[in-house]
C-alpha cells in the first residue's frame, strides 16, 4: 500500500518577498505583509511554493517536506529553522505532527 500525504489541507498565501527569498525556503513574516527566509532558531510561518516579481507564494498550512538536520521521532514535535532550507528540532520550539523521518527529511504538517 502506498500513502501520500502531499495536497492534504494545503493553504497557499501570496506575500511581499526579500529579495533573497527562493523557492523551497523555509520563511518568516519579517515585515508588513512581507517574509524573508528563515534563520537559525526562527518559528516557520510557512514554506515558500513559489516567486515571481517580488512576490511569495508561501505554504501556510497541510502537509510539507523539507530537510532536517537529524531524523526526528514521529508525533508533536518542536520544530524551527536551522536555517533557511533545514529544519530541527527544539523542545521550546512550535508543536507540529510529524508523520514522516528520515536522517535527513522530515514530513510535517504545518
Amino acid at each position: 500500500m502506498n500513502v501520500d500525504f502531499k495536497g492534504y489541507g494545503e493553504n497557499v498565501a501570496t506575500f511581499l518577498a526579500e529579495s533573497t527569498v527562493k523557492e523551497g525556503d523555509l520563511v518568516k513574516v519579517s515585515g508588513n505583509c512581507k517574509v524573508s527566509p528563515c534563520a537559525t532558531g526562527d518559528a516557520i510561518t510557512g514554506v515558500c511554493v513559489g516567486v515571481r516579481d517580488g512576490y511569495a507564494a508561501v505554504q501556510l498550512s497541510g502537509y510539507v517536506e523539507v530537510p532536517a538536520t537529524a531524523q526526528i521521532a514521529v508525533g508533536y514535535k518542536g520544530i524551527c529553522a536551522n536555517n533557511s532550507t533545514t529544519a530541527k528540532t527544539d523542545t521550546n520550539a512550535r508543536q507540529y505532527l510529524v508523520i514522516y523521518s528520515t536522517t535527513n527529511t522530515v514530513g510535517f504538517i504545518l
